[in-house]
């Protein structure tokens, strides 16, 4: 093959290519103006999350983050790990003391994200996980970098405080005049039927 040759691809790895693109985008759902625009994935995330090294902090739960910009809009990752898991296919993620890293598409944001839910389904046989942060950079054509650390430090689990299945985190600031926004969970409670778009393959 001479330099600068593209190698021709095998159709079955063209099609997997493809559907792991579609996979991803049925993962993600928006919040906000646009919610319509079914081609608009041109933003790329990356999460850090690091589970707490506490005794049986690691779970086999699915987990799933929502994360809003201070205007309230913002995008839903339903399964990060199916999303955008970059550790390899035999990994096990959120296990005791692991720093897991995530990567891929979804609909920009109109503003850096600066709420974050992140919730776990319960499910599994060690459903209990103790999450010390998750991390999250955001970056898109013509759009600079934005990066947001979350501190969690805290189970999600039924069976030990706080005794819920979700940690929701609030860093975002008051308006140009000074006062408070409403706070984002009020917000998306009262967006939540107009502005949600499920997106599938």
């Amino acid at each position: 093959m001479s330099a600068g040759t593209i190698p021709k691809l095998p159709l079955s790895l063209l099609l997997l290519s493809l559907l792991s693109l579609s996979t991803a985008s049925s993962l993600v759902k928006r919040f906000g103006p646009g919610a319509n625009n079914d081609d608009d994935y041109s933003c790329v995330y990356s999460l850090f999350v690091r589970t707490g090294s506490i005794w049986k902090g690691g779970t086999d739960s699915k987990i799933s983050v929502a994360l809003l910009g201070s205007d309230g809009y913002g995008i839903q990752i339903t399964d990060i790990e199916d999303w955008g898991g970059l550790m390899g296919s035999n990994y096990n993620y959120f296990e005791r003391g692991n720093l897991d890293i995530f990567s891929g598409r979804g609909p920009c944001m109109s503003s850096p994200p600066c709420y974050m839910n992140l919730t776990s389904d319960g499910q599994g046989p060690h459903h209990g996980w103790y999450c010390n942060y998750l991390e999250v950079t955001a970056t898109g054509p013509h759009a600079g970098c934005s990066q947001q650390e979350f501190t969690v430090e805290q189970w999600l689990a039924t069976d030990t405080a706080p005794y819920q299945l979700y940690a929701a985190r609030d860093y975002c600031s008051t308006d140009d005049q000074g006062s408070a926004h409403l706070t984002l969970s009020r917000r998306i409670k009262n967006r939540s039927h107009r502005h949600v778009r499920h997106v599938h393959a």
